[in-house]
Order: C-alpha cells, then sequence, then structure tokens
C-alpha cells in the first residue's frame, strides 16, 4: 500500500511538472499582433475586395482598406511577415503602394473601373 501512495505521488509530480514546462514553452511562443497603416491606390469596391484578399497573407489576421483615404490598415504577426511582404502581394493583385509598384502588364489587366494611374 505504502508503495502505491509513492507511485501516485511520483506520477503526480510528473504530469503536473511537464504540464507547467509546457505552459512555460507556449508562452515564449506568442507574439504581440502589429497593426500598421499602408498607402494603396485603388478606387472602387472591387479595388478594396483585391487589395483586402491580397494583403491577407499568413501571418495576417485582419485587413481592412479605405477607398476614401486610400489606407490599408493591416494587423498581422511580426514573427510571420512584416509590412514590406504584405505590400509586395498587394502589387502583385496591380495596386501600387508605398512598398511595391505593380507592374505594368498586372496594372492594365485591371478593370477599367480599378485603374487608378
Amino acid at each position: 500500500m505504502k508503495t502505491l501512495k509513492i507511485f501516485i505521488v511520483a506520477l503526480l509530480v510528473i504530469v503536473l511538472g511537464a504540464n507547467s514546462f509546457a505552459r512555460v514553452q507556449n508562452s515564449s511562443k506568442t507574439s504581440v499582433a502589429k497593426t500598421e497603416k499602408l498607402k494603396v491606390s485603388g478606387n472602387c469596391a472591387h479595388c478594396k475586395s483585391r487589395i483586402e484578399k491580397a494583403a491577407k497573407i499568413d501571418g495576417v489576421t485582419q485587413a481592412e482598406w479605405s477607398a476614401e483615404s486610400k489606407i490599408l490598415a493591416v494587423t498581422y504577426d511580426p514573427s510571420k511577415t512584416n509590412l514590406d511582404q504584405i505590400g509586395k502581394k498587394v502589387a502583385a493583385s496591380g495596386h501600387d503602394n508605398e512598398k511595391a509598384k505593380s507592374d505594368d502588364q498586372t496594372f492594365n489587366a485591371l478593370p477599367g473601373c480599378c485603374k487608378y494611374r
């Protein structure tokens, strides 16, 4: 009976210790989300949809573009991406921004209402 009690206590110590170690490891991996703004050229609701979709790369949790202000607000995990990468992806969809310019072929493929140049 005494051996059984010692075994149970030892088992509890191992399980609780492992659980505490796992919590410490997980908390060190969490990073704080960062929200930044980027000026992006565009005109209409089609642009809004295209820009927001292009901006939602891995690590981006939120992307909201305003046609009035021409500002894209992005919230992202800085350990997975950065504003330069987001800007390049948006430019690849046809929309010039502060970080990157769209190539002429991609821009010319945009619908007429979306051409801002």
